[in-house]
């Protein structure tokens, strides 16, 4: 019988990671206006770079979850990631500090998007693994675990563009630094704050605390002795094994230089994207019933990409549209563009407490939807944002402003839709994966997100510049309306076919619900 209330180590998760957020979201908030701005790049090389980084942030999670798994264990990963993370912000400091030497400024500015990359690497996946370590298996409080965790990381979200925007977004474009600089005091105490209560509050269920040594080395013991005894076989199977990986590398490598040339950041997100959840899929230790639970896994992540490729339009191209095209005057006061982006968590935060419920309720009458369902209705909800702002900004004049109001509306709903498809993703990744993967699962759903990310760079490239030409796949990108409408025709298809898929991947799941 588990107790109603949740471990007081789910309330440190949930500080460290809205100080965290914080620091991300900070500089995300200000970052496309300080490309565009002081570091004076044009929209889509702007585009891209917002893409570039924010993908790797999350596609470095797979690489930061197996050193945790296999080498450092959960607390040191935490420590050395918000280390590295406030080195970037203030490089990033250090960059809009020094906006009159432009070639330093901007060589400081990606040493900071490095620091920035691996720290979150280390970061995300271990933290929001311990969530699900605190519960025992089949503990019911786990999916309002991830919600309250999913609340923490909002705070932050609310809060950092509200700060930074505040001293950064002035107009000034050397102001951008006081922003970076307290998203990196924000970091630093993130770092004391963990580590002078984990030993305290970071036990599992059974008293033993929780992170310190390698889930993966205490369960490669024994299996490293298995192998000893059938090494030969063994050694010819991991031979075969690494040749086709490094066959899949190399083809997909090839194709997507096809696709994209030179951009090799894209290259080595949708290559790692297919490579390493074939590695997973891979591991001869796998049942036939994990492997098709880390198949549902991988068929909900994939859907996922269209819902963040969309959403994530937030510090791109809806913060340009903010800046531009949108009338932020309140009683003869302009709110900074930036401001907007604290829209989302504000929605996120009051509905996090109301959605737990909803289900509950839907529950007892037993009509809560499955897990991928709650996926599908966070992607047709998506794409009813769009359609909300297509309506605000069809026949509109060039030069024109529309109301905040159509934004408000945008982010209101969208907000409905991460919160039905988000924590339940987080809460069905942990629900799936066999313990021994529990960090690397972790990153490979953030894979997804990275992927996402990369996507939405160049999605967000498709925004209207005057005197540019842009179109997709033969359609011409001609104004606004054209733009948001490619994601509410692609977000809407998305939700169509997982909807249809939704009794398959309830049979995969195999109870698991």
């Amino acid at each position: 019988m588990h107790t109603s209330r949740h471990p007081k180590g789910l309330y440190l998760i949930f500080a460290t990671s809205t100080a965290e957020r914080f620091s991300y979201y900070g500089m995300r908030a200000i970052f496309i206006l300080f490309l565009t701005q002081a570091l004076l790049f044009d929209k889509e090389h702007a585009a891209s770079i917002y893409g570039s980084y924010t993908g790797l942030v999350y596609l470095t999670p797979l690489i930061g979850g197996y050193i945790a798994d296999k080498y450092w264990g959960i607390r040191r990963s935490v420590l050395w990631g918000a280390v590295m993370m406030a080195v970037g912000q203030f490089l990033m400091f250090g960059s809009a500090s020094l906006l009159d030497s432009q070639e330093l400024s901007r060589w400081l500015m990606y040493g900071g998007l490095t620091f920035l990359i691996l720290g979150n690497g280390c970061f995300k996946p271990t933290v929001s693994s311990l969530v699900g370590q605190l519960y025992t298996p089949g503990d019911k409080r786990l999916d309002s675990a991830y919600t309250i965790f999913y609340m923490g990381v909002n705070v932050g979200s609310f809060l950092a563009p509200l700060v930074c925007g505040y001293f950064g977004e002035t107009g000034n474009p050397e102001d951008f630094k006081w922003g970076f600089l307290i998203a990196g005091i924000v970091t630093l105490f993130t770092i004391v704050l963990f580590e002078s209560q984990k030993n305290k509050y970071l036990i599992a269920p059974d008293g033993t605390p929780l992170g310190i040594v390698p889930d993966a080395r205490k369960e490669s013991a024994a299996t490293d002795r298995r192998d000893a005894k059938e090494e030969p076989v063994q050694q010819k199977s991991r031979t075969k094994d690494y040749v086709v990986r490094l066959l899949l590398t190399a083809g997909l490598a090839a194709f997507f230089y096809w696709c994209f040339g030179n951009d090799w950041i894209s290259i080595g997100i949708f290559t790692a994207c297919i490579v390493f959840p074939f590695m997973v899929l891979q591991d001869r230790s796998l049942t036939c019933i994990e492997r098709e639970r880390i198949w549902v896994i991988y068929i909900i992540a994939f859907f996922v990409i269209f819902f963040w490729a969309a959403y994530e339009q937030a510090g791109a191209s809806l913060t340009l549209f903010a800046a531009e095209q949108t009338d932020r005057h309140i009683l003869g006061w302009e709110m900074p563009a930036s401001w907007i982006q604290s829209f989302n968590p504000f929605f996120v935060v009051i509905l996090a407490a109301v959605m737990p419920g909803v289900w509950g309720t839907l529950n007892k009458r037993g009509m809560e939807p499955a897990s991928p369902t709650k996926q599908a209705i966070g992607l047709l909800l998506l794409s009813l944002g769009y359609l909300v702002i297509c309506f605000g900004v069809k026949d509109v004049q060039p030069g024109v402003k529309v109301s905040m109001l159509w934004l408000a509306a945008l982010y209101f709903i969208h907000t409905m839709g991460e919160i039905a498809l988000s924590p339940i993703g987080l809460s069905m990744v942990n629900k799936l994966t066999p313990v021994r993967f529990a960090s690397l699962m972790m990153g490979i759903w953030y894979l997804s997100t990275a992927t996402a990310n990369k996507f939405a760079g160049m999605l967000g490239g498709l925004y209207p510049e005057e005197g540019k030409v842009k179109s997709l796949l033969g359609f011409p990108i001609e104004n606004m309306h054209d733009f948001f409408m490619v994601f509410v025709i692609m977000s809407a298809v998305a939700s169509l076919i997982l909807f249809l898929l939704t009794k398959k991947l309830q049979r995969m799941m195999h109870g698991v619900e």
